[in-house]
């Protein structure tokens, strides 16, 4: 049975502060409510010598998992898909995400950063992500920004769901957008 109003997708440019957003209301809720139980993951740069070089997958209890680099070079990554100059691995962001997005009865909440390029190439993370997004526990979500007016398919989906509220951040408003975020979500995990 899906709710209303209780999908908070977050969407802007490349570092803008999404990631960062939803840690802080992560971050926030949980010291408000530390018996919150929160399913999901996040998305991390790696660095080298200040350049970013991939990203990686980091569950909210602290595991982590490759998802894309630039600096693979087994054989099985040139078969690998690739975004730009990054090549993704899809088996361990699977192994590591996937198990993240279970619906389980007592989740309070789910995170999940990112629904975009590079997850999509997953077949099993958009139906993963469709039974959270049915199910009646709240999300909170970052989704990319559509690039010369162009939306993924999948997130175009997401984006317009009947129960999904979009956020657009900027430099602008990112405090205010991560407080009215916090304060919905606030709301929505006393009366679930």
């Amino acid at each position: 049975m899906a709710g209303t109003a209780k999908c908070f997708f977050v969407t802007g440019p490349p570092g803008v502060g999404k990631s960062t957003l939803i840690m802080k209301v992560f971050e926030t809720l949980n010291v408000s409510n530390p018996n919150l139980k929160v399913q999901g993951f996040y998305t991390r740069e790696i660095r080298q010598t200040g350049q970013r070089v991939g990203f990686e997958v980091v569950t909210l209890d602290g595991r982590t998992c490759p998802l894309a680099s630039s600096k693979f070079s087994s054989p099985e990554s040139l078969r690998w898909p690739s975004v730009g100059k990054y090549k993704v691995d899809v088996t361990s962001f699977e192994s590591l995400a996937l198990p993240e997005l279970q619906v389980r009865e007592d989740t309070d909440l789910f995170i999940i950063d990112e629904v975009g390029k590079m997850e999509l190439f997953s077949s099993s993370f958009f139906p993963a992500v469709l039974k959270v997004l049915e199910s009646n526990v709240p999300i909170l979500a970052s989704i990319p920004i559509p690039k010369f007016g162009r939306d993924i398919p999948a997130v175009a989906r997401l984006r317009n769901h009947a129960g999904a509220t979009c956020f657009t951040l900027s430099v602008g408003n990112r405090d205010a957008v991560t407080e009215q975020i916090r304060s919905l979500l606030e709301d929505l995990l006393i009366k679930h």
